[in-house]
């Protein structure tokens, strides 16, 4: 067997091994936290920074809908000037933390994506959004480290080939967010709006803030 069919046979094994509970509980969440202007912060670190920046672009812009209630999202990789100050300053275990903890409120949601599931900073920062009662989701692999037993949430890949866990890690943005956006377009029929999310509304239209694009 050569090395292309292997990985494509080891990658479609671990596909069929994927619990799918964890993935619709996510999307749960998610779309509660939408309907209820929860915010969402999503972190990780070298391949899985990307994939958190991937997220943060896709639920922000391709689960918009007209007259809909947008996602209130936050990449805490995306700040590279403030990322380096709090590793120099802080240190880089802290560098996500730092960030989360002038935002972050109860009830709010919290991404976290690492394959090892033991990144000192992302365990850091989900310390501190379970302290505040966020809830949290994390993406792991391997064994699924210490971060698999400290979320509420774990959507797990089932490997310890590294190239396919972030592989399967940005197909489970990738699915979250067609599912996300296809509840908002037949799952909303008219008068279902939560109370909350119809204060919100009402509010972002006293403020003049849009709504509709």
């Amino acid at each position: 067997m050569n090395l292309v069919n292997q990985y494509i046979q080891e990658l479609q094994h671990t596909l069929s091994h994927l619990e799918q509970d964890p993935i619709q509980q996510a999307i749960d969440v998610l779309h509660e936290a939408r309907l209820n202007d929860r915010q969402v912060f999503i972190m990780g670190n070298g391949g899985s920074a990307s994939t958190a920046s991937h997220f943060v672009c896709d639920l922000s812009k391709n689960t918009r809908m007209k007259g809909r209630p947008h996602f209130r999202v936050v990449g805490l990789t995306d700040n590279m000037a403030l990322l380096s100050a709090y590793a120099n300053d802080e240190g880089y275990d802290q560098v996500f933390a730092q960030q989360l903890v002038s935002f972050v409120q109860p009830k709010d949601v919290v991404i976290s994506i690492s394959a090892s599931g033991n990144s000192p900073n992302v365990l850091e920062a989900v310390e501190l959004a379970k302290r505040i009662n966020a809830t949290t989701i994390g993406f792991t692999g391997f064994d699924r480290g210490r971060l698999g037993l400290m979320v509420d949430i774990n959507l797990h890949v089932p490997s310890d080939n590294i190239e396919q866990v972030e592989d399967i890690h940005l197909m489970f943005e990738h699915l979250i967010c067609t599912v996300l956006r296809h509840r908002i377009r037949q799952g909303f029929p008219e008068g279902q709006l939560s109370s909350v999310n119809g204060e919100v509304l009402a509010r972002k239209a006293e403020n003049n803030v849009p709504i509709n694009v």
